[in-house]
């Protein structure tokens, strides 16, 4: 006797993958819907080394650059956002490199969209940081300059190998940069609000056509926004007063690149879960013997 065979319908309804659709009420119901699958975890191993890698980097940019509370501290950003800017362009060559050969798959486009966008928008930082002055010493250009070079190879190496370790990096970086601007504005709020917006800021933040500065922020805020804002846009122009209002857009910056980080590391998806819902990537916990 033959084994039944499976009825078509079920078949194509197991294999079918459901369309996108970009109105606002189907991003909304697809961010739902994905929402409600477990975050993916990471090998304890990979986490381990990634973050133990990070925190040494970090710790060393710290060391050569103690926070002070004056002009020096713009050199210390100026070298983080050097080399914090480099994985974003590493996913985009990477990428760019799988569609040379004929590798497509859905939302590919829109995910190298996502990464330009980003890499422009620390480059953004970074040009802030020069016209503050962060660049003056050509032994910092070097140091920065050297850093990233090797970290772009090393992130390209990493992403072609496994892509959620490569974004986990990126991940921490992030992590750390918000830590480290809120911490920065906490301490020396005085010293930033008694500098002028620089006119790179100026011009990014408030004159530019908005479309990449909206493009990263893939995370929507919903409270902040109407449905129809979500769909399109970050719904946050600032008002730039001082040099402090300017590190709050950067560090919020980072954290958009941070909850976009997650979403891809954890779901492979750049906007799978809603903003309240981001957390941070954990390592796989231990198997019982």
């Amino acid at each position: 006797m033959e084994p039944s065979k499976p009825d078509p319908a079920m078949e194509e309804t197991a294999v079918m993958e459901p369309k996108l659709d970009a109105t606002p009420t189907a991003v909304s119901a697809t961010t739902a819907a994905l929402s409600t699958v477990d975050a993916g975890t990471m090998d304890e191993g990979i986490y381990k080394f990634n973050k133990q890698l990070i925190d040494t980097v970090y710790d060393v940019i710290c060391f050569l650059y103690p926070v002070k509370g004056n002009e020096r501290d713009f050199a210390r950003f100026f070298v983080l956002e050097t080399v914090a800017r480099v994985p974003y362009f590493a996913y985009l060559s990477c990428l760019h490199l799988q569609e040379t050969f004929g590798v497509r798959y859905p939302n590919m486009s829109d995910r190298m969209r996502t990464h330009y966008a980003e890499a422009d928008n620390e480059l953004h930082h970074l040009l802030i940081q020069e016209s503050l002055g962060g660049n003056s010493n050509p032994v910092d250009r070097v140091l920065a300059q050297t850093m990233a070079f090797f970290y772009y190879w090393y992130v390209i190496v990493i992403y072609t190998w496994n892509e959620p370790a490569a974004y986990h990096l990126s991940e921490l970086i992030e992590d750390h940069a918000f830590d480290t601007y809120s911490n920065f504005l906490k301490n020396h709020e005085t010293f930033l609000k008694s500098k002028p917006v620089p006119e790179i800021a100026r011009k990014y933040y408030e004159e530019e056509n908005p479309f990449l500065f909206e493009l990263y922020c893939t995370v929507k805020d919903e409270p902040e926004c109407s449905v129809e804002e979500q769909a399109t846009v970050c719904c946050r122009r600032p008002n730039l007063e001082t040099l402090y209002d300017v590190f709050v857009c950067i560090r919020d910056d980072e954290k958009e690149h941070w909850k976009t980080l997650c979403n891809l590391v954890q779901f492979d998806e750049m906007n799978a879960v809603a903003a309240r819902d981001v957390k941070s990537t954990v390592p796989a916990p231990a198997e019982s013997a």
